[in-house]
Order: C-alpha cells, then structure tokens, then sequence
C-alpha cells in the first residue's frame, strides 16, 4: 500500500485529535532505547524475547496536569524556555490511529487499525526522569503527527503495508542529513496481530511501580471516559550517527517521512527531502515540523 486499487490518503486535522488518548510504545526497534541513552531506565522491567518494554502516556484528555496539555502539532516543535541547555531529539515513529473497542467491565478488548501516518514523538533527554512521560509532552507543539495518512485495516508483516519505510531527517543551514535510519515497518520487533494483541495485554496489566518509568496506561484511559480513539507512536527507530549525536536547536526543520518502498527507493526519498520536494512524494506521509523558541 498504497496501489492504485488502494484508497485514496486522508487528511488528519490535528486539532480533531483532541479527544484520542495517545500513548506510544517504548523500545520497539532494537538499539533504539540504547542510542537514547534510556536502556538503563527498564533494567528492572521484565519483558519477554524481543517484546517492547512497555508503553508510555503523552496525552490524556482532560487530565488536570501536564499530561492533559494538547501537544499535537503538524508544522512545528516548540523548545521550551529553560535556564539550562535542553537536548531535543526527534523520534522517528508510524503513528497509528485506531479505534478502542471496550468489554462489559469497561477494559480494552480490541484495537482496530484505521490508518498510519509519520510521527514525532519528540524527547527532552533528561537523565534521572522518573517516568517517560516527563520528557514527552513539555506543552504545545511538543509532539508531531502528519496532515496525511494512508487508511489502514491491517498490518500484518506480510500484508498491505509490508512495502512501507520510516525515513527522518533534520534539515539545519541548508543542509540536509539523515536523522533516523531507513527502515522498513515490518522491522518493528513487534509489528501486525502481535503488536495489537500486546497493547491490549499492556493496557490490562501494565501497573508501573516507583522503580520503574512505566505508569498504569490502561487506568488513564478509564479516568479520562474510556474514549474510542487512540493515536499510538509505536516506536522509534534506530538513529544515524548524525541523529545520535545531534540535539534539535531553533531554525532546524525535522522531517518524518513513511512511504512506499515500491515506488520510491531510499536514495529518492533523501534527493527529495533535499530539494524540498518532500511534500510531492506519492503515496507518502510526510511530517515538516520547524523548530521554534517557546514564546
């Protein structure tokens, strides 16, 4: 996907995303976690094999503290006004929207995909955070999701999105650099059924505890209405050397790209972005944030 036998792309108003939960998935990629500098944070969570390490809230309508700020945002990252030096880095991930389907007692059955489309789930790198959370969502314009998104009914490994990649790049100066590296969806460690089935194994039973950064995700869907529309980042890839080592500073435009690996190559798709073609890519989900100061 997509084809010419596909439907068309949608377009996603952030603004309409006021009252979809959103959470993401930490550790999905292999050396994501350890590039970040956060492998440490889980060595006391137990997960099995390559399974992620757990999710994480960035939004949850109308909680009452920072979590229940709206900080989605299609054009820009806002870096917030701090008396010390913060790092920012883009997290290059496939959003996926999806409904919630809830059983008699009120807890989370199923998720059902609906469409997918590029992500920042942008990080303050604070060490000694307590949760994640606390270097997700710092405000408005501390996240990024993309205008366009490709409709989505399934994702299994083999199926209609088995063609797609996640590209991000960081354009600073006039130059242009490769930010995350290119990778294909089905590299997720977990990926189609399986993924769906976790999240809703992690919304059952994922408690937190105070030596973890993990927190009870599933209680705060429940305390803000049980609402039937998430949006998941469901987790970032592995970062380039210059991603790495490269904290986001005001003027630099991120870039989050996810496309169809059978009509555009890697090489294609880095010539774009450098031209500023980006937004001409068909069949592609593309993200342009540029980095701001907080007013």
């Amino acid at each position: 996907m997509p084809s010419p036998t596909t439907p068309p792309s949608i377009t996603v108003d952030p603004q309409e995303l006021r009252d979809a939960f959103g959470f993401g998935v930490a550790g999905n990629f292999a050396g994501h976690l350890e590039q970040a500098g956060e492998a440490a944070d889980f060595v006391t969570v137990d997960a099995v094999g390559e399974a992620p390490k757990g999710i994480f809230p960035w939004y949850v309508p109308g909680r009452d503290d920072f979590l229940g700020v709206f900080p989605l945002s299609s054009d820009a990252i806002a870096v917030p006004a701090s008396d010390e030096p913060l790092n920012l880095q883009i997290e290059p991930e496939v959003g996926l929207l999806a409904d919630v389907a809830y059983g008699d007692d009120g807890v989370p059955v199923a998720v059902t995909p609906r469409a997918i489309g590029a992500f920042n789930d942008c990080s303050i790198r604070r060490p000694g955070a307590r949760k994640i959370s606390h270097k997700k969502n710092w405000g408005a314009a501390s996240k990024g999701v993309a205008r366009t998104f490709l409709p989505v009914d399934d994702l299994s490994p083999d199926g209609p999105t088995a063609s797609l990649r996640l590209a991000s790049f960081l354009r600073r100066d006039g130059r242009t650099d490769a930010y995350g590296v290119d990778s294909p969806l089905p590299g997720y460690s977990y990926y189609g059924d399986t993924l769906l089935a976790w999240i809703v194994d992690r919304l059952h039973h994922q408690q937190g505890s105070d030596d973890t950064p993990l927190e009870p995700v599933g209680a705060y869907l429940d305390g803000c209405g049980r609402p039937t529309r998430i949006l998941v980042g469901i987790g970032a890839t592995r970062y380039t050397a210059v991603g790495e080592s490269t904290f986001l500073e005001p003027g630099d435009e991120s870039i989050v790209v996810v496309y169809d690996g059978a009509r555009h190559d890697p090489d294609a798709i880095l010539a774009a972005v450098t031209a500023g073609d980006e937004g001409d890519l068909e069949g592609a989900s593309v993200l342009v944030q540029r980095v701001t100061a907080a007013a």
